[in-house]
């Protein structure tokens, strides 16, 4: 009994021994290993670096695209200076042009005042004036009225006629 006692106790621990023999590496295992790790660590490097370079060539890559749109923009743009009526409409609107004969209307501030300028809340109260409207025409109306003239008026001076230098002495 002693020794089926025992036999119980071993499979447990010959178990525990399986799995610590199956957990032993072999030396071509442990090789191997070192070897990927050994690798993971030279190629780390050299992968960052592909990877910043990646990102250069991505910016790199839009700024030509950006930089073909602008010439592709301005090729479009010099297409059309070529174009006679474009020269002239451009030179009636920027430098203000006009053909000989020709009436020009010129509008003064017909944008409007822009809403992004000072936002000043308006008051919902009334205000008194201090000073009556009324009474300050009136008072501009009658020093108007009673103000005269200067009656010294500045004669203008008759042009001095000058003898012209005449050689044959003749006026």
């Amino acid at each position: 009994m002693a020794r089926v006692a025992q036999r119980k106790k071993r499979p447990g621990v010959a178990s525990a021994a399986s799995v610590l023999l199956s957990l032993q590496a072999s030396g071509f295992a442990v090789t191997v290993l070192i070897l990927l790790v050994t690798g993971v660590v030279m190629l780390s490097p050299t992968l960052r670096v592909l990877a910043e370079q990646q990102q250069e060539i991505a910016q790199l890559e839009e700024t030509l695209a950006s930089s073909n749109q602008e010439v592709f923009d301005l090729e479009e743009q010099r297409e059309r200076w070529k174009d006679p009526a474009y020269v002239e409409t451009q030179a009636r609107e920027r430098l203000m042009f006009v053909y000989p004969g020709d009436i020009t209307y010129l509008v003064i501030d017909d944008v409007g005042i822009d809403d992004t300028e000072d936002q000043r809340e308006i008051s919902q109260e009334l205000v008194a004036s201090s000073t009556d409207w009324r009474q300050s025409l009136l008072a501009s109306y009658l020093v108007a009225a009673t103000t005269s003239r200067s009656e010294e008026r500045i004669e203008p001076a008759e042009p001095q006629l000058i003898p012209s230098p005449d050689p044959g002495g003749a006026p």
